[in-house]
């Protein structure tokens, strides 16, 4: 379990992940040193997995944001799953509950780009059916987990 200090170094970060350590330390009332093991500490645990920007897609050509819900032969779904996830194209794929075996989260550059991977999809012998939803507006999207 992380602590109330962890909790607050998390939400430095997750507002400025650039911020110096002296900076964090200021602002949390603790030492740099305290800071430094404190993160050094997370990353070596795997709760802190990484840093990365969040970009602005569409300065990269990126218009379209797609749900797709996939009904995949029984088998190894786990296989299937991992092999779409290897598109560069696809930011999340799930193991899911329900009327569907998977959703599958994917940034493309248009509706071409977007129809090539659905038949690409669709040509796997494992999938069954799809269905597409395609994002109109986006009121809320966090990557960082708030604690």
């Amino acid at each position: 379990m992380i602590d109330d200090l962890g909790r607050k170094i998390i939400r430095v970060l997750n507002e400025d992940a650039r911020k110096s350590y002296r900076e964090m330390a200021k602002q949390l009332g603790i030492s740099v040193t305290a800071v430094i093991n404190r993160i050094k500490k997370f990353e070596d645990m795997g709760v802190i997995k990484g840093y990365i920007p969040v970009v602005n897609r569409e300065h990269f050509g990126i218009k379209l944001t797609a749900l797709i819900a996939l009904r995949l032969r029984q088998g190894n779904l786990l296989e299937i799953q991992k092999q779409i996830s290897k598109d560069d194209r696809i930011a999340g794929v799930y193991d899911i509950t329900g009327e569907w075996d998977s959703l599958i989260i994917g940034y493309f550059k248009d509706r071409k780009d977007l129809n090539d991977f659905i038949k690409s999809l669709l040509l796997k012998n494992s999938v069954d059916r799809s269905i597409t939803h395609i994002v109109l507006n986006i009121v809320k999207e966090e990557k960082r987990i708030i604690v």
